[in-house]
Parts: C-alpha cells; sequence; structure tokens
C-alpha cells in the first residue's frame, strides 16, 4: 500500500476543486494508497506540511495553484527528500501545468497521478528561495500577488489582465545589469523573465521548440524600454510571434545568472512576491524534482 501525502490549497482558484475532495480521495484508496491530508491554512504552510510529514510518504501530491505547487517543491528541497511529487492544477492560471499539458479535470489530473511515472524537471533557485517555473521584474508582474484572492476566486483569469491593465500607468523602466553564465547584459527595461515554463501569467507564452523543461537552462526574455511607437509595435509584434530576433528583446539561455539591480525593485517567484535585492544570483538545478505525468501527457 503506497504511503501518500496529499496538500490542499482550499482557498486556490475559484475553490472548485472543494467539492470534489471527497471524489478526489475515493480514487486514491481505490488505487490502494494510504493517505493523509492536509489543508493549508496560510502561506507557508504545504512547505511545512513536507518537511514533518513527507518523510514518510513515498509520494506527495498537491492541490492548488502554482504557489501550491512551489511552496510542496519548497518543502522537498530544503529537507532533502527524493520523493516524487504529483500536481493536481487548481489554481487561477496554472502556468507549470499549462506548460507540462496537465489536465485541468482534478479527477482526470488525479488518475493522470496514479497512472503515470516520475518525469525529472528542472527547478530554479533565487538567492535562498526555489522557484518552479519564473522568476519576473517590471511590466504586469505585480498582478499574481496584488490581485485579493477573493477577487482571484471571483473573476478567475481576467483579475490577472485586470490587475495588469491597472499597472499600465505605473510601468517604469528598472536598470538591471546581468551575467548570464558570464555574459554580461545591461539595458533599461520593462519586464524580464527567467523562466522554465512555456507560460508566463497566462498572457505570455514562448515557443514550446525553444523551452525544455529539463535540460539544465532557463530561457530569460528581457524587453528593453520603447523609445518609439515604432519600436513598441515591433516589440509587441516578436512577442506574439514568439520570434525574439527584434532589438528591443533580448532572448537568451542560461545555468547560472548573477544579478545586479534598485534593491527597492520587487520580483515575482512563481506568482508569489519577492522583495528587491541590490545584488542575487540565480541557478539552474537541474532536474532536481520527479512529477508524476502520463506518458502521452508530456511536452
Amino acid at each position: 500500500m503506497k504511503k501518500v501525502l496529499f496538500i490542499m490549497n482550499p482557498y486556490a482558484g475559484q475553490r472548485r476543486a472543494n467539492r470534489r475532495l471527497a471524489d478526489i480521495l475515493l480514487e486514491f484508496s481505490q488505487a490502494g494508497c494510504q493517505v493523509q491530508t492536509h489543508m493549508t491554512t496560510g502561506t507557508g504552510d504545504a512547505a511545512e506540511a513536507v518537511k514533518r510529514w513527507g518523510g514518510q510518504a513515498e509520494l506527495v501530491v498537491c492541490c492548488g495553484g502554482d504557489g501550491t505547487l512551489n511552496e510542496t517543491i519548497t518543502g522537498l528541497l530544503s529537507s532533502g527528500l527524493d520523493i516524487p511529487v504529483g500536481y493536481i492544477p487548481a489554481g487561477t492560471t496554472n502556468d507549470f501545468a499549462a506548460s507540462l499539458n496537465l489536465s485541468g479535470n482534478v479527477i482526470q489530473a488525479t488518475r493522470d497521478i496514479l497512472q503515470g511515472e516520475p518525469v525529472p524537471y528542472d527547478v530554479g533557485r533565487f538567492g535562498s528561495r526555489y522557484f518552479s517555473y519564473v522568476a519576473s521584474f517590471g511590466a504586469f508582474t505585480k498582478s499574481s500577488y496584488v490581485v485579493p484572492q477573493n477577487v482571484k476566486n471571483a473573476l478567475g483569469h481576467t483579475a490577472y489582465v485586470l490587475g495588469g491593465i491597472s499597472e499600465i500607468s505605473q510601468i517604469r523602466k528598472e536598470h538591471i545589469r546581468m551575467e548570464i553564465d558570464g555574459q554580461p547584459v545591461e539595458d533599461d527595461f520593462l519586464f524580464g523573465a527567467i523562466c522554465n515554463s512555456t507560460s508566463i501569467g497566462g498572457i505570455l507564452s514562448l515557443d514550446p521548440k525553444q523551452v525544455d523543461m529539463g535540460d539544465g537552462l532557463f530561457e530569460i526574455l528581457l524587453v528593453r524600454s520603447p523609445r518609439s511607437l515604432a519600436e513598441l509595435s515591433e516589440c509587441v509584434q516578436a512577442v506574439q510571434s514568439q520570434k525574439y530576433s527584434c532589438e528591443m528583446i533580448t532572448f537568451r539561455s542560461g545555468r547560472r545568472i548573477r544579478i545586479q539591480a534598485d534593491p527597492n525593485m520587487p520580483w515575482t517567484l512563481d506568482g508569489e512576491r519577492e522583495d528587491g535585492h541590490a545584488e542575487v544570483e540565480v541557478e539552474n538545478l537541474y532536474r532536481a524534482v520527479r512529477l508524476m505525468q502520463r506518458r502521452q501527457d508530456r511536452a
């Protein structure tokens, strides 16, 4: 009988997974699993649950949004546990799940975990914190943590779009210096993302052909401040077409990035706020987590 630690965020998304909790647990029982269930009560609780009980489990399954997955992986890595993770996406945007073609149906996602096998994926380390798929700064990155949870629950993905629109009047360029595997990049940028995903905020997407989530490399996308409407139009077209060969955009791959920036400039890690740093190092942890996934669902 496989021992499963099941962690659920009852506030994620529009709380749609709450109505199927009994059905989810039934799926585990019918598969012969012994399940210990923990409902999170606040920020950081999922990570603490993994640290407390993860060592007794053979599989850790989290149900919630990307933030819940982030905390679950944080709990595993900070505890030195090498246990497969199952992810039942039930958040507002579910960027990580979209990149991996995970089912948005919580029952099907549960079955896919039970019928799947562990597949290794990279994880990012930002200073002392971990991130599953993206560390970003600048335009629109505040929406994920500024929009209140009750508004996200009521409006779903629309809340992120509305939050992004409200930021337009506050957009300012940030002077950033990066060393990407020793190669310097320095300029004024409106937006930047260090990611291991094809979807960012449910708004921006990267070409899946250019993203391998288990190759030990990040994709780094930096958008410069436009000097004219023509440059802005060129930038928008490049992002929409997923062809980043324009002067407004720097698109690189890298394993280790050293960053110097305004210490008052906040970051977003997997949709959660991270305070600014005058200097910080970002490192790709090669295949640091194993995610349960069915073969036909792999990206």
